[in-house]
């Protein structure tokens, strides 16, 4: 098999599990515990924002960039459960400001 062909084959074979996992459930949201944290982050860096689910009833909408966050919201980042990584940094959430609930 000449290197094409194998480099084809291999690209395959990486993003195969991320479009499959895109594909998940009802609401087509990427399922995160089923991606690894690379393609985790590459979803969130390509769309720029995306909704994920991080368990069968919970979601949150990631962006790329914590500077799209607007009027009474503020950046955080945001750490979603990954196949590889129960942390996996995917990116910014926005928030409310000033409800910081911890004591």
């Amino acid at each position: 098999m000449d290197r094409f062909r194998l480099r084809a084959l291999a690209t395959v074979l990486v993003l195969l599990p991320a479009a499959a996992a895109a594909r998940e459930g009802p609401s087509r949201r990427p399922f995160t515990p089923a991606l690894s944290c690379e393609s985790v982050r590459l979803l969130v860096a390509r769309a720029g924002a995306v909704t994920l689910s991080t368990s069968a009833n919970a979601y949150e909408r990631v962006l790329r960039s914590g500077g799209t966050c607007t009027g009474d919201t503020t950046a955080a980042p945001a750490f979603v459960p990954a196949r590889d990584d129960p942390s996996c940094f995917a990116g910014y959430r926005c928030r409310q400001r000033n409800t910081d609930t911890s004591y």
